[in-house]
C-alpha cells in the first residue's frame, strides 16, 4: 500500500517537514516558507477560549430509551412510544475551575444532555444538584466572579466566596447541598443529574404541564470526603475523566433512569411557594417521581477537543412538546448559553459534527460568517418568504403560551404564601444522619473560618441558624474553635 502524502492545509504536497527554509546553510529563516508559517500560525490557534464556567469537562455518546408512556403530558416525538431510542451526547463538568483544574473537588457538576431527535436537537442543561445558589440571572456574573480566582491574588478567596453568600440568603439551600456528603462525587458515573430548572411540557391536546427532570444513577451514589478527594487529586487530577473513559472502554456502560415531576400548569399560581424558584425543590409528596426512560452511555469520543470542548449546549434548543417556564434563571440562560458559544466557537458552531442534528437536517436562511460550511448555492435564496420552494414556517408553536400580566419593570420574584430562603435548607439538614451533619459542619467551618471579616462570618451563621437553630449553633461553635487555634 502506498504511503499517504503529507500536505499543506490547501492540499499541496510537503517536500520537507524536518527542516525550515533558510537563506543559505545556517542562515536566517525565509518568510516565503509557507509550510513553516502555516504550521506555526495553526499551532498558535489550536486552543479556543475556554468556557468561563464549566471549563473542565468530560463527555460520552449513548442513547435514551423510553420505558414508560408520558404522552399524556408531552407530544415530543422522541418520547412518543415505549421502546423508542434516541442517540445522545452528554458532557459532565465542574463549574468554577479552569480547564487545567482537578476533577475531585467540592463543586457542583454540570450535567448537559444533547438528544439528537428527529425533530431537531433538544438540549437539557442541568447540574448534579436539584437547586442552585441564586434565583435571578442578573446576579450570575457577580456570583461567578466571587467564586473564581481573585484579580489581585490570582486564587480563590474565602473572603469573596463567603461575602457574596452573606448577601445571598437564598444560597443557603445549595450551600447545604454543596458542603454535604454529595459535594464531591466519586465519579461522574456515581452521581445523579437534574434539569434543576422548571420546564414546560405540552401534549397533543395543547394542555400544559410544568416538569422537573431527575436522572437517577443506576450505579448508586458514591461520594468522597474532603480527605479522600485531596488524596485522589494528588494521585490523578483527571480521576473523573479516567473513570468514565475506562469504564466505557471496558464495556461497563453507565446508565441513569429518568424521572419527572409533573405539575398541571393551573396549579402553579397558587402553589405554596414559587415553583419557578431555582433555589427550591418540589416535595415528592406533592409531585411524585414518574419514570420516563433510561439513558445509557456506550461510546467514548474519538477526539476530546472536537467533541467535548466544542460541544455546545443551549437550553433554548427545544423541540415540539417542550418549552420554557417563567423560571428567571432559565430565561436568562436561554440567551447566555447560545451567546457564549457564538463567542467561543463562532456563529457556525451548530454545524460542527457534535452539535449538528443527526436525525434530521437543519434548514434555514443563516449564511456566511467564520467557518461557514453551509452557504447555499445559486439555487438557494437567502431570504424568506420567497417563491422558490425554500423552507417555510409551520405555524405550530413548540409549546403552550405563557400568560403574562402587570407592568414592565425590575420586579422581585412573586411571593407565594410559603416562600422562604431557609426552610428547605433546614429540611435538608434535618434529613441528615448525625455523621452527615458533622461532616457538613466541618466542611462549612473549614472555609468560613478563613474569612477575615467578622461581620461576613456572622451574616452567614445567621443564615444557617434561620434554616435550623442547631445548624447555626454548630457552625458557630466549629468556626470559633478553628479561629481560636
Amino acid at each position: 500500500m502506498s504511503k499517504r502524502v503529507l500536505t499543506t492545509e490547501s492540499g499541496a504536497p510537503v517536500a520537507d517537514n524536518q527542516n525550515s527554509a533558510t537563506a543559505g546553510v545556517g542562515g536566517p529563516l525565509l518568510l516565503q516558507d509557507q509550510h513553516l508559517l502555516e504550521k506555526l500560525a495553526r499551532f498558535n490557534r489550536e486552543r479556543i477560549p475556554e468556557r468561563v464556567v464549566h471549563a473542565r469537562g468530560s463527555g460520552a455518546y449513548g442513547y435514551f430509551e423510553v420505558t414508560d408512556d408520558v404522552t399524556a403530558y408531552t407530544k415530543a416525538d422522541f418520547l412518543s412510544q415505549v421502546g423508542k431510542k434516541t442517540e445522545l451526547f452528554i458532557r459532565f463538568s465542574t463549574v468554577a475551575d479552569s480547564l487545567g483544574g482537578a476533577d475531585a473537588v467540592r463543586d457542583p457538576r454540570g450535567f448537559a444532555v444533547k438528544f439528537y431527535t428527529e425533530e431537531g436537537n433538544y438540549d437539557l442543561v442541568g447540574n448534579n444538584t436539584p437547586v442552585f445558589f441564586i434565583k435571578d440571572p442578573i446576579k450570575f456574573p457577580d456570583f461567578i466572579h466571587s467564586q473564581k480566582r481573585d484579580p489581585f491574588t490570582g486564587k480563590q478567596e474565602p473572603d469573596n466566596v463567603w461575602d457574596f453568600w452573606a448577601h445571598a440568603p437564598e444560597a443557603t439551600h445549595q450551600i447545604t447541598w454543596l458542603m454535604g456528603d454529595r459535594g464531591i462525587p466519586a465519579s461522574y458515573r456515581h452521581m445523579n443529574g437534574y434539569g434543576s430548572h422548571t420546564y414546560q411540557w405540552t401534549n397533543e391536546a395543547g394542555e400544559a404541564f410544568f416538569v422537573k427532570y431527575h436522572f437517577k444513577t443506576n450505579q448508586g451514589i458514591r461520594s468522597l470526603s474532603s480527605e479522600q478527594a485531596a488524596e485522589l487529586v494528588g494521585k490523578d487530577a483527571n480521576s473523573h475523566q479516567t473513570d468514565l473513559l475506562q469504564a466505557i472502554e471496558r464495556g461497563v456502560n453507565p446508565s441513569w433512569t429518568l424521572y419527572v415531576q409533573v405539575m398541571p400548569a393551573a396549579e402553579a399560581a397558587d402553589y405554596r411557594f414559587n415553583p419557578f424558584d431555582l433555589t427550591k425543590v418540589w416535595p415528592h409528596a406533592d409531585y411524585p417521581l414518574q419514570r420516563v426512560g433510561r439513558m445509557v452511555l456506550d461510546r467514548n469520543p474519538d477526539n476530546v477537543f472536537a467533541e467535548v470542548e466544542q460541544a455546545a449546549f443551549s437550553p433554548n434548543n427545544f423541540v415540539p412538546g417542550i418549552g420554557p417556564s417563567p423560571d428567571k434563571m432559565l430565561q436568562g440562560r436561554l440567551f447566555a448559553y447560545a451567546d457564549a458559544h457564538r463567542y467561543r466557537l463562532g456563529v457556525n458552531h451548530t454545524q460542527l459534527p457534535v452539535n449538528a442534528p443527526k436525525a434530521t437536517v437543519a434548514e434555514n436562511y443563516g449564511r456566511d460568517g467564520l467557518m461557514a460550511t453551509r452557504n447555499g448555492s445559486r439555487y438557494d435564496k437567502n431570504y424568506e418568504p420567497n417563491s422558490y420552494q425554500g423552507p417555510a414556517q409551520t405555524g405550530t408553536p413548540l409549546s403552550a403560551p405563557l400568560a403574562i400580566h402587570g407592568w414592565t419593570g425590575t420586579h422581585a420574584a412573586p411571593q407565594h404564601t410559603k416562600d422562604d430562603d431557609f426552610f428547605q435548607a433546614g429540611e435538608l439538614y434535618r434529613l441528615m444522619s448525625e455523621d452527615e451533619k458533622s461532616r457538613l459542619i466541618a466542611n462549612i467551618a473549614g472555609g468560613l473560618s478563613q474569612v477575615s471579616r467578622e461581620d461576613v462570618i456572622e451574616k452567614n451563621i445567621a443564615h444557617f441558624a434561620a434554616a435550623d437553630a442547631d445548624y447555626g449553633k454548630r457552625v458557630e461553635e466549629a468556626v470559633r474553635a478553628l479561629r481560636e487555634d
